[in-house]
């Protein structure tokens, strides 16, 4: 099992009403940031166990690609961005 990285997170209120939620990875060998668009209010917690849940899923996606056809099999999340530091 993979060890657990640290996450930590700063909100900001769109004219929209939905919270752009950034968030940055801590982690020596791969440091991460993103940004997740949140449509409805929760608590810190609960975006964190949001992030950590997309970004697994988007590693086993990437994982699940086949290297003869390099299509990703799910369809991208527009409300969440991840990028390397």
């Amino acid at each position: 099992m993979e060890a657990e990285h640290k996450i930590s997170i700063t909100t900001k209120t769109l004219a929209s009403g939905n919270c752009q939620v950034k968030f940055f990875v801590e982690d020596e060998l791969k440091p991460q940031y993103g940004y997740l668009l949140v449509n409805e209010p929760k608590s810190v917690g609960e975006i964190i166990e949001e992030i950590k849940q997309k970004m697994e899923r988007r590693k086993h996606a990437a994982m699940n690609m086949n290297p003869f056809f390099p299509v990703k099999p799910m369809s991208e999340d527009p409300n969440f961005y991840l990028y390397s530091a």
